[in-house]
């Protein structure tokens, strides 16, 4: 397992994200990690993210880290792949959404730890599909697809 988030790799000009961005001083600053074969992120959201389930989390913030732990993820398996790691390089390996399916499963709770975890299914030239959970505790409480796009890196390794 790598020390170093994912995200912490992000040159300035990617690291303005809301959900994961390092350089956005009031977004969520989302720390994602491969161990093994699987990325982990965990998020407390507070009760500013209710939704309309009294004391759940709304449906748009669980979209959100599951986009950006999804694009994390991608990296880090394309990376794993071509025997990079996070970090090696000048212009680091980045993804971006093209599509993302969710399912809610279970309302998500406020106020507690949720983990994201990614898994790659298919890595093929620069698409990636990546299959995600967020759980709080013991219960997953959505589920996701995501394809993303590799963005080209000409000056790169």
């Amino acid at each position: 397992m790598s020390t170093r988030a994912i995200q912490d790799s992000y040159p300035p000009e990617f690291a303005h994200c809301y959900g994961c961005g390092t350089g956005n001083p009031h977004g969520h600053h989302l720390k994602s990690y491969l161990i093994g074969g699987e990325t982990v992120a965990r998020f407390t959201p507070d009760r500013r993210y209710t939704g309309g389930v009294p004391d759940h989390v709304y449906g748009g913030m669980i979209v959100s880290l599951l986009d950006c732990h999804g694009a994390a993820s991608a990296a880090a398996f394309s990376g794993q792949k071509d025997e990079r790691h996070v970090g090696d390089c000048s212009q680091p390996i980045r993804f971006v959404t093209a599509s993302l399916k969710v399912d809610f499963r279970q309302p998500t709770p406020l106020g507690v730890e949720l983990v994201i975890k990614g898994r790659l299914r298919s890595l093929e030239g620069r698409k990636a599909w990546i299959d995600l959970t967020l759980s709080a505790g013991e219960v997953t409480c959505a589920v996701g697809e995501m394809l993303a796009i590799r963005l080209q890196d000409p000056t790169c390794c």
